[in-house]
């Protein structure tokens, strides 16, 4: 079994677990319900198909970073630790979707530059990523600078299929995710400026 279906896998424990109103029972029955999921994923069911491997083939391989953020996720539900504070939660949106329109529209051929290609060699990106690390760290966003290092560390290792350094750094999922959230939180914000007389 490859790395990339292990992931698959993984990725759909977590969100079919994220997904189920779980919060108010007990912590021995929430992990034992994500047990139950993960060994459900590597269960063939049809075709000799297990639900991991359908996931995979709708989702492709997830970012790194997506998988150790939902893995991040699923730990503090399953503990009720690590939860991230709303302002660091921010700052990673941020980041991501400022990554995603960096990548995204240009590899989509509405710019004449193509950065997708600087993943390849990626010494201008890895420089990028170490100063945001260290803005990350300098704003104890531990969680952020956890999700870059890994990343980093997982292309270095090449434990993916793609040699593309931003294969590892973001995915269209994880690009709309924090899309919705920046405007999500935005729009919160402007309802509760106009709420306050």
């Amino acid at each position: 079994m490859s790395n990339g279906e292990v992931f698959g896998h993984l990725t759909f424990a977590a969100l079919i677990f994220l997904l189920l109103p779980l919060a108010r029972i007990a912590r021995p029955l929430r992990v034992a319900a994500f047990a139950s999921l993960l060994g459900l994923a590597f269960l063939p069911m049809v075709s000799g198909l297990s639900p991991g491997d359908y996931v995979r083939s709708y989702t492709d391989d997830l970012a790194i970073t997506t998988l150790v953020w939902l893995l991040w996720t699923v730990f503090v539900r399953l503990t009720g630790v690590g939860r991230v504070a709303p302002r660091h939660h921010f700052q990673l949106a941020t980041c991501f979707a400022l990554l995603a329109l960096v990548l995204y529209p240009a590899t989509l051929g509405l710019a004449s530059l193509d950065p997708y290609r600087l993943g390849f060699s990626p010494l201008s990106l890895l420089v990028a990523m170490w100063l945001l690390c260290l803005w990350l760290w300098w704003q104890r966003n531990h969680l952020g600078l956890a999700l870059i290092v890994i990343a980093t560390l997982a292309w270095w290792l090449d434990v993916k299929d793609s040699d593309n350094y931003w294969d590892y750094l973001v995915d269209p999922a994880l690009g709309v995710y924090a899309l919705g959230y920046l405007l999500y939180a935005c729009l919160r914000r402007r309802s509760g400026a106009r709420a306050t007389p």
